[in-house]
């Protein structure tokens, strides 16, 4: 793999490997607990963050997301089938009903094995394709990961936050 292909790789990997981290020895009550009415629980986190990382990824492949390969089936949340939980208010986000730890790893593993597959299958010229020439300067597939990536680690820090919050109540 090419330097750029590595290090993409790799920052992704650390998602992957922090939303296990996140989700180690944690129950369902822990999952689904909210700090207060109008915070994100864990596992509503980790599902936004897989979500935005699946859906944004599939659209710069163009291809379908892991999420309609049976993942929306098997988490059966209250929301519309493409939602990814942007823009959903504190009513909405409540709703999150997710008790199953493994369904979340599972999810997490196969959008890292595809975002590993897409970002393999990238030369460094892929980088400079203009996927949105709406913003000025016009948005390049590399800034489009980089923001994807960012995204997910800035979600990634608020989960292993209020897990840590919502272990500390016991």
């Amino acid at each position: 793999m090419d330097a750029f292909q590595d290090l993409l790789v790799d920052g992704f990997s650390r998602v992957e490997e922090g939303v296990g981290a996140v989700l180690e020895g944690l129950g369902a009550e822990q999952l689904r607990w909210r700090p207060d009415a109008e915070a994100n629980p864990v596992g509503w986190l980790l599902w936004h963050l897989l979500r935005q990382q699946d859906a944004q990824l599939a659209r710069l492949a163009g291809r379908e997301e892991e999420w309609a390969q049976g993942w929306r089936e098997r988490f059966d949340l209250p929301y519309p089938p493409d939602a990814m939980g942007y823009g959903q208010d504190a009513a909405e986000v409540g709703r999150f009903e997710l008790c199953d730890t493994g369904l979340l790893l599972g999810y997490a593993g196969a959008v890292h094995a595809s975002t590993r597959r897409l970002v393999e299958g990238w030369d460094a010229a892929d980088l400079d394709r203009v996927v949105d020439d709406t913003w000025d300067p016009p948005v390049t597939v590399g800034v489009r990961v980089c923001s994807v990536l960012e995204d997910a680690l800035k979600h990634l820090g608020q989960a292993e936050y209020v897990a840590g919050l919502a272990r500390r109540r016991g």
